[in-house]
């Protein structure tokens, strides 16, 4: 098991945002988080970086505490966040931001060599490899916030709604690029609203609602599932 989180409580204050959670992910699976706003979801992405500290509960990754180990060394261990909003550097350049994603990373012909493969992988991102980050339009962001997760060489890949704000041609091409580095070997844990494309590609899934678990199960099942399909499925 490469990721396991066990009764999970995370308090902002007074606010007990996640209650006792539970769930798991396997090697070189796609597990999708589904919620409404204010489920929980980000919460638990933010905590297993170690951004947030849970007041109780145990994070393991490969049969390691990880619980309360600082942000830094959550993404040397191979878990890398690609956060809400991309949130990309935008007064720098694509390479440059591709530059930041390699910070842990220390053979520079290596690095180079990265930079290539995520400039051949996304062309347009090539195509604009002077050019400021902010500039970018969405869809190119959230390629670069991408790319700039895939230069630190992650083991996880934690995804927070990768799909938010873009034209729906674009959702279909994240997605794409979502199973693909699935593919490759990366697994991924995928938090998204947009609950039909997340367990279109998941192999399996949890329902959060209001920081609990209260549905889990193999992606297609949920689909089918007549409470996700009422909830979170426009059915």
């Amino acid at each position: 098991m490469m990721l396991k989180v066990n009764d999970l409580n995370v308090f902002y204050g007074a606010i007990h945002a996640l209650k006792g959670i539970n769930f798991h992910l396997e090697k070189g699976e796609i597990v999708a988080l589904i919620g409404a706003n204010g489920a929980g979801k980000s919460t638990t992405l933010n905590t297993i970086s170690g951004l947030l500290r849970p007041r109780s509960g145990i994070i393991e990754f490969n049969g390691d505490n990880i619980t309360l180990v600082p942000p830094q060394d959550i993404v040397r261990k191979g878990i890398i966040q690609i956060p809400e909003g991309r949130k990309i550097f935008g007064p720098l350049t694509v390479r440059e931001n591709l530059e930041m994603g390699a910070y842990t990373q220390n053979d520079r012909s290596q690095i180079e060599r990265d930079i290539e493969e995520m400039f051949t992988r996304f062309p347009r991102l090539g195509e604009r490899r002077k050019q400021l980050g902010g500039t970018l339009s969405g869809g190119e962001q959230q390629m670069l916030a991408i790319a700039r997760g895939l230069m630190a060489h992650p083991v996880l890949l934690l995804l927070d709604e990768p799909s938010m704000g873009l034209a729906p041609i674009l959702v279909e091409q994240i997605f794409d690029i979502i199973r693909d580095i699935n593919q490759q070997g990366t697994s991924i844990l995928l938090v998204e609203q947009n609950a039909h494309m997340a367990l279109s590609i998941a192999h399996r899934g949890y329902v959060l609602e209001t920081g609990k678990n209260v549905l889990e199960g193999l992606a297609d099942d949920l689909l089918e599932n007549e409470m996700v399909i009422k909830a979170y499925l426009g059915g």
